[in-house]
């Protein structure tokens, strides 16, 4: 077992890696091309980058020192808010793809539904689909409201919907809502940015499979079917963040994690997102 070999399967029958690195907040150019290398190294085969994130091109970099083939690769970028619209879409798609030095991405993204404009930027990503300049086609932050606006106008429906997910904030309406639709849920800040690490319910049930609450978080993602995205810089934290294979949660576990639920936020809420 050299790499993370779990995978979902979108509505296209494009499969994607159901872990991966996310890379924002990445800012240190060195520090960003350290940390994706040691995670491809170490058995990560999908990183999360974003226009927004200003590392595209470190991200590009690291890729190609790695010496993975690029088909063996999930490359996920989005579209940043004043980016959105049909001709800007288009446009700021070529951008990101010239700064990571790749001539397709698989998962291209609307970062954020901006108001006027997300639905018209989703008909772009639509475009590059059937241009095949992207393997699948996805929206982030995206409700229900936002997503039935798309469905209005799409010729195929968004293929994953990235969110904020995580034991505080399970998104499970959100979440059955994107199911019925076969729509893959990507959690993003899956462990609310370290503020679940002295959760007792989490530190006790690690205690069980002598795991850490983070590596029981991840577990509790992938066995939820969620696609999960941790971001770390660390060499130490990257790693275990992956080595998770061998121990299984069981039902109760699951449910006591899922009763962590406060409906609590670490991010913007994008509910007024398109209002503002």
């Amino acid at each position: 077992m050299h790499y993370f070999d779990d995978k979902v399967t979108l509505s296209n029958g494009v499969e994607m890696p159901q872990l991966g690195l996310g890379v924002y907040k990445m800012t240190d150019s060195d520090e960003t091309i350290r940390a994706i290398s040691y995670a491809l190294e170490v058995g990560y085969r999908a990183i999360d980058t974003a226009a927004i994130y200003e590392n595209e091109i470190e991200t590009g970099e690291a890729i190609r020192q790695s010496g993975i083939q690029r088909e063996q690769l999930f490359i996920t970028s989005k579209v940043w808010n004043t980016d959105q619209g049909y001709d800007a879409t288009l446009k700021a798609f070529e951008a990101s793809l010239k700064r990571l030095g790749m001539d397709y991405l698989d998962l291209y993204l609307t970062h954020w539904p901006v108001a006027d404009t997300f639905v018209d930027t989703y008909r772009a990503i639509e475009r590059l689909y059937e241009e095949k300049l992207i393997r699948a086609t996805g929206v982030s932050n995206h409700h229900i409201h936002h997503l039935e606006k798309v469905f209005n106008v799409a010729n195929v429906k968004p293929m994953v919907n990235q969110i904020e997910l995580h034991p505080r904030l399970t998104q499970e309406p959100l979440r059955e809502f994107c199911n019925e639709h076969g729509i893959v849920v990507t959690s993003w800040s899956p462990l609310a940015r370290g503020g679940l690490m002295d959760e007792p319910t989490l530190q006790q049930i690690g205690l069980t499979y002598g795991k850490t609450p983070a590596q029981v978080i991840i577990k509790w993602h992938l066995q939820h079917g969620l696609v999960v995205i941790p971001k770390s810089v660390t060499p130490a934290r990257i790693k275990s963040n992956i080595d998770v294979k061998e121990f299984e949660l069981t039902p109760e576990d699951m449910m006591k994690i899922d009763a962590l639920n406060r409906d609590e936020r670490t991010g913007t809420n994008p509910e007024k997102f398109d209002e503002v």
